[in-house]
Formats: C-alpha cells, structure tokens, sequence
C-alpha cells in the first residue's frame, strides 16, 4: 500500500500512481444523463425527500453541463486506526462519521484532497461518502455543499466524477438531517459541475 509520509516528489509520484491507476477515457455522457433522468423520476415518487404535496409539480433539478474536466482519476490512501469525526448537521445534530481515508486528485491543474467517510453507526464500508464544498456554494449550489458516493475498489484507484455531485436532501426538505462537509473537504476552486440550484 503507498503511504503519503512526506510532501517532498509527491507531484512525480502521484503522476505515476494515476498514469498506471486509471487510463483517460471518454466520460460516459449517457450514463450521467440518464442517471440524472433516473433522479428526476425517484424525486418525483412516493420515496422521494419533496413533500407529498409537491411531488407531482416538482421541476427536473437543474445541472452544469457535462464537462470530461471534472471527471479525475483519484487515489484512496487509507487511515490508519478508528478516527471518527463529529460532522455539523443541518438541523443542528452532529452526526459521527468515520475517516476512511484521503482521495488524492488532479484538478485544474491543482492537487488537492478529499476524505471520504462511512457512517460510524454503519458496519458496511462499501460505499464511501464525499461531502464537499467548493465556491460555488452559496452562490451556484446549495451553500452547505454537495456530495458525492463512491463504491468502495480493492485496488484503491477511483473514477471521481464531480459531473454526479448532488445535494443534501435538506435543500428540498428541511426535516432532513444532512452533514455539513468539514473543512478537510472545502476544495480552495470553484466546481461547475454537477447539480446546482434552480434559477
């Protein structure tokens, strides 16, 4: 496994880590927009966050276009240890969330880092949560952020796809109780991709 002990050659190794990790390829357009299309359809049924009262005339949620530059390969150095953080909620809560470990990325010509996360409570590390914000927030996405959801690889490579980064289901319903990204996860650029707030 590649720890990250010393910044010192970490631009030339993490270059080679994601030349071997992941080959560039085509983002695959479909299968964003229909799983955008897909959203659309669960947010307008009987398990979608909208209240029941506005389900049936509830808009298609509004997105960046499709831009092949956000879509990086990242590296998963895992965390050593059961660190768990207390992440601020919406409605006030702190929710316990565990420290799985850091995604390294290039983007904008930038390298920069995410942790992802699984729910303490949670014994299933297979699917990994990325909250994030970015200075879009506020002004074109939700000012608490966005997140994206990641399948847990064996390999520790990931496709990380900022063109899938969504909302906290707060912004259509506020009983619902969403994690605030922590500042680990505030990325210092804005990301125009994704879902953004209806004009």
């Amino acid at each position: 496994m590649l720890r990250w002990t010393s910044p010192k050659g970490l631009t030339a190794l993490f270059a080679v880590l994601v030349l071997c990790a992941c080959e560039a390829k085509p983002l695959p357009t479909a299968d964003v927009a229909t799983w955008r299309a897909e959203k659309d359809q669960f947010m307008r049924s009987s398990n979608s966050p909208v209240p029941p009262e506005n389900r049936a005339a509830f808009p298609p949620l509004a997105y960046f276009p499709i831009d092949p530059a956000y879509q990086v390969p990242a590296s998963l150095a895992v965390a050593r240890g059961n660190d768990v953080l207390q992440i601020p909620t919406s409605t006030g809560q702190r929710r316990e969330m565990r420290r799985i470990g850091t995604l390294r990325f290039m983007l904008q010509n930038r390298e920069l880092t995410l942790t992802a996360f699984v729910d303490a409570s949670e014994n299933d590390m297979r699917r990994l949560f990325v909250p994030f914000g970015d200075f879009t927030n506020g002004l074109e996405t939700y000012q608490g952020g966005r997140y994206l959801d990641l399948d847990r690889t064996a390999s520790g490579a990931y496709d990380l796809d900022f063109n899938r980064a969504y909302h906290p289901f707060c912004v259509y319903n506020p009983t619902y109780d969403c994690p605030y990204p922590p500042k680990e996860n505030r990325l210092p650029l804005p990301v125009r991709a994704g879902e953004k707030t209806q004009k």
